[in-house]
């Protein structure tokens, strides 16, 4: 299994759809892994830190995790199959040993990233939907210099909103932000 890391959230005007850039760690190879919006916020809020003033979704999940006395071991994508990801959540804890649940990708990458916990890709998937092309990844990051302060600005008013659980002008600020590029 590869460990990677999140390279970034990419918005896909066209197909109105997020992309995951999962990076090889040790490696040149990137993973485009397509996520629903919800998923795609989710990710992003846990990459930034951001606290909500309630639970969301992937929240109550580790919670239920965490009060369960269980132990996020990795997540693992695993399988790619006619253009769709599988994941599995490995999960352990002393009473009842290690637990494999089947996951979306999205759903197992936003869990871990709030767990800390390493996420894992099979080599076949890798090999199979990997990409090494660094131009194809840096032209989605185009826009990424050019509006820089328009973009803080836009990322200061939806922390604003989401602390005001105003969540649909938040979903609104983040894909302006997403389509900006970052």
């Amino acid at each position: 299994m590869i460990p990677v890391e999140i390279k970034k959230i990419s918005y896909h005007p066209s197909t109105r759809s997020y992309a995951v850039i999962l990076n090889e760690i040790d490696g040149k190879r990137f993973l485009p892994v397509i996520v629903g919006s919800f998923e795609a916020q989710s990710i992003a809020l846990a990459i930034e830190l951001t606290n909500t003033p309630r639970p969301l979704t992937h929240d109550l999940i580790c919670n239920m995790i965490n009060s369960l006395k269980l132990k996020l071991k990795t997540v693992k994508i695993s399988n790619l199959s006619d253009g769709v990801f599988y994941a599995i959540i490995e999960l352990f804890s002393d009473q009842l040993g290690e637990i494999k649940v089947d996951s979306r990708p999205s759903d197992a990458i936003a869990v871990a990233l709030r767990l800390n916990s390493p996420i894992l890709v099979s080599e076949k998937v890798m090999n199979d939907g990997g990409i090494t092309d660094v131009d194809y990844i840096n032209q989605s990051f185009k826009n990424e210099k050019t509006n820089i302060s328009l973009l803080n600005n836009l990322k200061k008013r939806l922390e604003e909103a989401i602390e005001q659980e105003e969540y649909e002008r938040a979903a609104r600020l983040r894909d302006k932000i997403t389509e900006m590029g970052s």
